[in-house]
């Protein structure tokens, strides 16, 4: 049968799977033979720490994709095609080089994503080679979903109204491979080798493995099948940092090793069983689709405020500041429960989400720090960054973004610590010098009595820091700081 081109080369980069990926399958359905490709690009990789978890996870993924399109076309010759180039050069080099007639790729919403394809568009252009973008990474993207001024939400609340009667109306189809076996590797490819190593792109091997992190389908498949037998008391579990609450899946949505249509079809079917745990879950999906579409329609939240009224706030500076962010980066502000938390953000590269709301809004509203601060940090360690949800949540602790926490809701530490971490067992866990404390004295350390720190082994100053700010004080500070957008809210 005659299709549209007679050779496509499909683009992977945030949709490292085989299974349900809108580019593959509709390079597969459109296209005589397919190629497929990954490009380790330099214009990102050059920039980073040669100890990156997130690089080694997206080379084990690419490794594990690699091994998994042999196997969906039963047949050697039908692996990855692996660039270590800058994507504007190395991509439409290939392309001409391959002779295809179309470059297949899942569209991508940040903004040096969007420069990047538009300089790869233009270059495949001047060859006369199509480039055809689709839908993957989201359920609704960009201005799929209006309000009735035909104008983007700024708000969740009737964004997820719009979202969930949209859905309801259809479920999103899973993309099909059907014939995958008769266009892929159809012809040997001298590109087709196995992909290079960690070490030959000039990186270190993390603790990734130690920490029990699979790249790959593979590993997000186990991580959800243990899921599902949780998924019922999620609405319970999620906010307590030391229960096994959350799916762990966000490394594995970020690089796409696991389809957002596979894990919207569970979430919704166990809602219509009437799981509360499915329900909230599926809230969170709905989340992540909503800062996407802040990110695609109002693009200059990735450099200021959503509401630019906030971008008046005076922030701290100068040594101070500077001390201050270094101990809560160092997980040394003497609350225990953001240096945990900070703390298991250094070691593992994750967070869990009630404390990156506790730390994040720390740093904003005890220390008077730029929440641009914090959100750059957060990129450079987190596992599952994406500057869409990580963006818009420091634009929600600092009461700056859509749909914000207002300005006068400050976290007190203390007693988000007593409610989410009750007995300190995440607290122990992270801060081993405090593991003796009892259950009442661990989230205060300042305010215990003289005997019960020393019967503990604690001395503040020592080998735990005092506070280094008052809560009442910080929070005085803040409102008055805030003041020159009160009459915003």
């Amino acid at each position: 049968m005659h299709k549209e081109f007679k050779k496509g080369l499909v683009w992977f980069r945030r949709d490292l799977r085989v299974h349900d990926n809108a580019a593959l399958s509709d390079a597969i359905l459109r296209c005589e033979e397919v190629l497929c490709v990954f490009v380790f690009d330099r214009s990102i990789l050059d920039a980073l720490p040669r100890y990156d978890r997130r690089v080694e996870f997206i080379h084990g993924s690419v490794v594990a994709l690699d091994a998994a399109l042999r196997a969906l076309a039963e047949k050697p010759e039908a692996g990855l095609i692996v660039l270590h180039a800058t994507a504007e050069e190395g991509l439409p080099s290939l392309a001409s080089e391959l002779l295809v007639d179309a470059v297949f790729t899942a569209r991508d919403y940040e903004p040096y994503a969007r420069q990047r394809d538009d300089s790869v568009r233009a270059a495949l252009r001047t060859q006369g080679i199509a480039m055809v973008t689709v839908k993957d990474h989201v359920i609704f993207e960009e201005r799929e979903l209006l309000t009735q001024m035909a104008k983007p939400y700024g708000v969740f609340t009737p964004y997820m109204r719009s979202w969930l009667a949209k859905l309801e109306q259809q479920l999103p189809a899973i993309h099909s491979n059907a014939s995958a076996d008769k266009v892929l590797g159809k012809r040997p490819s001298q590109h087709a080798k196995p992909p290079p190593s960690l070490q030959t792109l000039g990186f270190e091997a993390t603790n990734l493995l130690q920490l029990g992190i699979a790249p790959g389908e593979a590993g997000a498949t186990a991580l959800l099948n243990d899921f599902v037998g949780r998924l019922d008391r999620y609405d319970e579990t999620r906010n307590f940092p030391s229960v096994k609450g959350p799916s762990y899946l966000g490394v594995h949505l970020r690089f796409g090793t696991v389809s957002i249509r596979q894990l919207v079809h569970l979430a919704y079917q166990e809602k219509l069983q009437g799981s509360a745990g499915a329900s909230t879950w599926l809230g969170e999906l709905v989340w992540r689709d909503f800062y996407f579409q802040i990110l695609a329609n109002f693009p200059q939240v990735s450099v200021g405020a959503f509401k630019p009224d906030y971008d008046a706030i005076v922030w701290e500076s100068g040594e101070l500041a500077q001390l201050h962010f270094a101990a809560w980066c160092e997980g040394r502000t003497g609350y225990p429960i953001v240096d945990a938390a900070m703390a298991q953000l250094n070691q593992t590269g994750y967070m869990h989400n009630r404390l990156r709301m506790v730390a994040g809004s720390f740093l904003v509203k005890h220390l008077g720090i730029d929440w641009r601060w914090g959100e750059r940090y957060f990129a450079e360690k987190l596992n599952d960054f994406d500057l869409s949800a990580n963006n818009g949540g420091w634009q929600w602790v600092s009461s700056s973004g859509c749909d914000a926490q207002p300005y006068f809701r400050i976290f007190n530490p203390v007693t988000q610590s007593e409610k989410f971490d009750a007995d300190g067992k995440f607290i122990r866990r992270y801060i081993p010098q405090l593991a003796k404390l009892d259950a009442k004295s661990i989230h205060a350390p300042w305010a215990a009595k003289p005997l019960v720190m020393a019967s503990a082994g604690v001395v503040l100053g020592e080998n735990y820091p005092q506070p280094i700010v008052d809560h009442a004080e910080a929070r005085a500070a803040t409102l008055a700081r805030y003041g020159i957008v009160r009459k915003t809210d």
